[in-house]
């Protein structure tokens, strides 16, 4: 059978939800594309998924609302973000390329992450059964349907509906992420992959392993030298290794001097790191965060932007780490500044001290190991929704 995946922008966190998937596809022996913006490819050729790039809103368009995201006040950011440019300008774009590849692959199954619009379209207008593949929390991905839903009408009428009404499959526990879909699937990696150890990036190689990452979008913001300096002046005298990653679109140069016990790379599969670390410092990016508590870690959140300030408040309401809002305001959508540096600190000293944080983590991760495997969950998707269809 053809599993196609749409992928919207966002890069790493939009696309690293739908792998699991994909990758019990291709055990299984099935045909598996993934179409989305031109820049997924580097990202999708590691995973040896064929790949098809669809349209993008040009770089101008897309960085005048990215720029403002972690200014503006909350409902604004959410309307600039879900309704101009995942419902208006990415679906426009994609449009045509989506339409081809869908008639060209012809695909039993489409696998959608929430932000990619397009592929709704055209499945529905084709009749191919499709499932949403969250890439955040489940109360926050229906919100972000109803504040695109001005957008959608004008793509298809009906559209928000329909996309409310279609599977749901996330990997995010049911403790932290009550669902409003119906039709809601969790699921989890079918596979472990091996426990490698890390390079020998630290002369000493001794002490906790502090992985601190900020995710892949920040790097393009105007804020984001700002708070990688931050974040960094934190862990400066941390007893630990700290390994943190910047992204691609950052030069680690801009960073400043790099304190010797902090080893500074773009990019490093989280799922090499996980297994070592004792601690997660993050900005609360549902990928970085979930990933961590899956691998019973504790994380101190550090959010930015989008639903990183709600994860961040879920985290520490389960006791599995803490957030350190920008100024110490219970609501805030600033960045942190070298004034919030204390603060850090003292997060990441105090859940590195307490085991009780480390233990909530844990029972969040025998929670999520509790659902059923991509392998089955793909198979039954396939079964119910694709087999009438000819192979």
């Amino acid at each position: 059978m053809r599993v196609l995946a749409a992928c919207s922008l966002g890069g790493a966190g939009h696309l690293r939800p739908l792998e699991p998937l994909l990758d019990a596809g291709r055990r299984a022996g099935h045909e598996v594309l993934v179409v989305g913006p031109p820049a997924l490819a580097s990202l999708v050729a590691p995973t040896g998924h064929r790949f098809v790039a669809g349209g993008e809103p040009p770089e101008s368009e897309v960085a005048r609302i990215r720029e403002q995201l972690p200014v503006v006040e909350s409902k604004a950011a959410s309307v600039l973000a879900n309704r101009e440019l995942f419902g208006r300008l990415a679906t426009e774009a994609m449009l045509p390329g989506m339409r081809a590849a869908l008639s060209r692959f012809d695909p039993h199954l489409v696998l959608r992450d929430p932000c990619e619009y397009a592929s709704a379209v055209v499945a529905l207008e084709a009749g191919v059964p499709v499932a949403q593949v969250a890439i955040g929390l489940a109360q926050a991905e229906a919100g972000s349907i109803a504040t695109a839903e001005p957008a959608l009408e004008h793509h298809r009428p009906g559209l928000a509906a329909a996309l409310h009404a279609q599977t749901y499959l996330t990997r995010f526990p049911a403790v932290l992420d009550p669902s409003p879909f119906p039709r809601t699937t969790r699921f989890r990696h079918a596979t472990a992959a091996p426990v490698a150890p890390l390079p020998p990036w630290w002369h000493d190689g001794q002490g906790p392993l502090v992985y601190a990452s900020l995710g892949t979008v920040l790097g393009f913001m105007p804020v984001a030298v700002g708070v990688y300096r931050t974040v960094l002046a934190a862990l400066a005298r941390l007893d630990a290794r700290v390994l943190l990653t910047v992204g691609h679109a950052l030069d680690p140069a801009a960073l400043g001097e790099i304190p010797a016990h902090v080893h500074v790379e773009r990019w490093v599969d989280q799922e090499r790191v996980l297994p070592h670390a004792e601690l997660v410092v993050c900005h609360g990016g549902s990928g970085t965060t979930f990933g961590a508590l899956e691998a019973g870690v504790p994380v101190v959140v550090v959010p930015a932007f989008a639903d990183q300030f709600e994860n961040g408040r879920r985290v520490a309401a389960a006791g599995a780490g803490v957030t350190v809002a920008p100024g110490g305001a219970t609501t805030g959508r600033r960045p942190v500044t070298t004034d919030d540096v204390p603060r850090i600190e003292a997060a990441v000293l105090e859940v590195l001290g307490a085991e009780g944080y480390r233990q909530a983590a844990q029972r969040i991760a025998a929670d999520m190991a509790g659902a059923p495997d991509a392998d089955e969950v793909l198979a039954g998707l396939l079964a119910d929704g694709a087999a009438p269809r000819p192979s």
